[in-house]
């Protein structure tokens, strides 16, 4: 009584086809797909920038270290 067969799951999908349709179904999962793509891109991304951070910031205390390196400022000529 509690579980349910595999003949319970297959009517269950069939009601499904006939209510939503075989394209209706290719296409949420079409859609469902490149959502998931997009989003392990966007991860993928998100990390490559994190690291770009990291390399800057290192590059920077690199900098910082060397006693050679003039830091100025640039005026504008009054008249």
């Amino acid at each position: 009584m509690g579980g349910l067969s595999i003949w319970h799951w297959l009517i269950v999908l069939v009601i499904v086809m006939m209510v939503f349709g075989t394209k209706k179904l290719k296409n949420i999962g079409t859609d469902l797909g490149a959502a998931v793509k997009g989003f392990k891109e966007g991860m993928r991304d998100g990390e490559g920038e994190s690291a770009a951070a990291d390399n800057k910031q290192a590059i920077a205390q690199q900098g910082a270290v060397k006693k050679d390196t003039i830091d100025v400022e640039a005026k504008e000529k009054s008249s």
